[in-house]
């Protein structure tokens, strides 16, 4: 019983140095194999990583660059900014139009308040006008011009001429005398405003 118990045991101890170069022999192939896969992998991962960068790479743009533009982060809450287009240049500004007058030599008329006694109206007028033709036409027919005012100034009351109101009304009415035509011409002079300069009733 010991002699065979002996045997079996060198027997098994003979066999163990024969299978260790084995074990050791499969231990490299198995790391080959896993080198080689892995080396497989990076092959492609670097062939898919070429392949991008030669698609998407804009021609005549650095490398250092373009990558950098693409690894800039992205701010998803900025909101999205139109492209800011040059103001259009203001208008220029309208021609300043300097005003046209027309002055008229002073009128002295008396007026009569209803009684015996008589009052003195003495008043400057200028009248400003649209455009230079309404202008001439005034001077062109200045005679008529005067005899309108003259009529319309001796129909005035003293007192009330005076007043804010009096006037207001003397101003419309000289101012409609003033707009008609005279004699055949199809036009009238373009009057918009009459000024006094002088305003006496003594």
């Amino acid at each position: 019983m010991a002699t065979s118990t002996t045997a079996r045991k060198r027997s098994a101890n003979a066999a163990a140095p024969e299978e260790a170069p084995a074990r050791r022999q499969r231990k490299p192939s198995k790391i080959k194999r896993l080198l080689r896969t892995l080396l497989l992998v990076l092959i492609v991962i670097a062939a898919s990583v070429g392949a991008t960068l030669y698609y998407t790479w804009p021609a005549n743009t650095p490398l250092l660059s373009f990558l950098q533009k693409e690894a800039a982060p992205i701010d998803e809450e900025a909101p999205a900014q139109a492209p800011v287009r040059p103001a259009a240049p203001p208008p220029p500004p309208p021609p300043s139009e300097k005003p046209i007058f027309s002055a008229l030599d002073p009128f002295t008329v008396t007026l009569n308040d209803g009684s015996n006694r008589s009052r003195v109206l003495h008043v400057a007028i200028t009248l400003r006008v649209a455009d230079e033709p309404s202008s001439i036409m005034l001077h062109e027919y200045m005679p008529m011009v005067r005899d309108r005012v003259l009529k319309i100034l001796s129909e005035q009351h003293p007192v009330h001429v005076q007043t804010p109101e009096g006037r207001e009304q003397l101003v419309d009415a000289l101012t409609h005398a003033l707009r008609a035509p005279y004699d055949l011409s199809p036009t009238a002079p373009r009057i918009t405003n009459v000024l006094f300069t002088a305003f006496v009733v003594q």
